[in-house]
């Protein structure tokens, strides 16, 4: 009799936690568990920003998929998925084609922009490992470039599009970081204007309360961050970007962090989708095939208010959790366990010590907030690591820090 098989889509938050916690649960030979890729890393979302902005090594933001599973339950394919096909129950990957019993979708998200013009080409964005190395290099170039043509003030002006959870926290990162640059090229501090542009009337993260909002931006305006607040970006061009008031704004950096569709792949496999998500049932399940369990940013998980909760890394991974159990439950016939999102509450960084945030219904900000973050941080990489990498990153950092110190000595 052949092991019942499940593929496993993405390795982000939701498809990587269902991968480890499946390995705890099941015996080598028992299931043909397969998780595939695009990378042979996970990265975390939640940590761009700083590497993103030049104040931490963008290692940092990611760990090798080799160094989290267990070869010999969990079967990695590094590949790019072409095609879904529930119907036949396969997923076409660029050499090969995989057949499953139950499929995990986790396969994160995409940038919207809303059909802005210009955005895809002349904007970057905060979404990988890549983009986020090619944003610090870019941002240094800025400065080496307006050092040998200082006619062009409009090279040191950053304009980051959306002031929600990633813009925020990358603009904090980034004002931490514009003073390393000014010495480093040698750049009058005056010059440089960071200008974070947010459609909405608000700035910071969505359902804090107007007290923490104050303070953050209080913070940020302490650091000599500029809001154009109800605002839209209409354009953008290769010199900068155009408002919904007309005014134009140079720009030699147009950084966007103003939205995000689900993966377009779900759609063209056929499933019902919303904004490129998927509604599930009370397992995770697609109301269409119930052998596929959706975590993450593809899923729509309804509150008990009727409401869809908002997509973030926290629900992923307690989704990742159930999505485990639930597929043991379904290939030994028991009862599915109904996922309960436990929401712990929000932290979002403002940089160097700073930071804002809700845990339950307790309001916290400035140093203990900040330490509050790196303790979440340290939390999800005991969860799918353990001690082990915890301390893997803890060395990394050091050596980084000593290096820093003797470049500048």
């Amino acid at each position: 009799m052949s092991k019942p098989k499940v593929v496993i889509l993405g390795a982000g938050y939701g498809g990587l936690v269902t991968a480890i916690r499946l390995q705890k649960l099941i015996k080598a030979d028992e299931v043909a568990v397969t998780l595939v890729n695009k990378h042979d890393y996970h990265y975390m979302t939640t940590h761009l920003h700083m590497p993103a902005a030049g104040t931490d090594h963008h290692e940092n933001a990611r760990v090798d998929i080799k160094d989290l599973i267990d070869e010999r339950k969990i079967h990695f394919i590094k590949a790019t998925v072409q095609q879904i096909v529930p119907e036949e129950k396969k997923v076409v990957l660029v050499d090969e084609v995989l057949t499953y019993d139950y499929l995990v979708v986790g396969l994160g998200s995409e940038t919207e922009t809303f059909g802005i013009p210009g955005l895809r080409e002349y904007a970057m964005t905060i979404n990988s490992i890549n983009s986020v190395r090619f944003i610090r290099q870019h941002t240094q170039y800025m400065f080496a470039k307006y050092k040998l043509d200082s006619k062009h003030k409009e090279y040191l002006t950053i304009v980051v599009g959306g002031a929600g959870f990633t813009g925020t926290e990358f603009v904090g990162e980034l004002a931490d970081r514009i003073p390393d640059l000014c010495q480093m090229f040698d750049v009058d501090p005056s010059l440089v204007q960071i200008i974070n542009i947010e459609a909405s009337p608000t700035a910071l993260p969505p359902g804090l309360p107007n007290d923490l909002v104050e303070y953050g931006m209080d913070v940020m305006r302490r650091k000599g961050v500029q809001y154009k607040l109800s605002t839209a970006i209409k354009a953008c061009e290769p010199g900068g970007v155009l408002l919904g008031d007309g005014q134009f704004i140079p720009a030699g950096t147009v950084i966007w962090s103003g939205g995000v569709r689900r993966n377009s792949l779900l759609q063209d496999a056929g499933f019902h989708v919303q904004r490129g998500r998927v509604k599930v049932d009370d397992y995770l399940r697609s109301l269409q095939f119930p052998d596929v369990f959706i975590t993450g940013d593809c899923s729509i998980v309804m509150s008990p208010e009727g409401t869809p909760y908002p997509a973030n890394a926290q629900i992923a991974v307690q989704q990742g959790y159930n999505t485990a159990k639930n597929l043991l439950y379904s290939l030994s016939g028991k009862p599915l366990r109904p996922f309960a999102y436990d929401y712990k509450g929000t932290v979002a960084s403002l940089g160097r010590g700073e930071a804002i945030g809700i845990l339950k219904v307790k309001k916290v900000k400035g140093r203990l907030a900040a330490f509050l973050k790196k303790i979440i941080d340290a939390r999800y990489l005991f969860l799918i690591g353990g001690i082990p990498l915890i301390f893997k990153k803890m060395i990394f950092k050091q050596k980084q820090a000593t290096r820093k110190r003797h470049v500048r000595n």
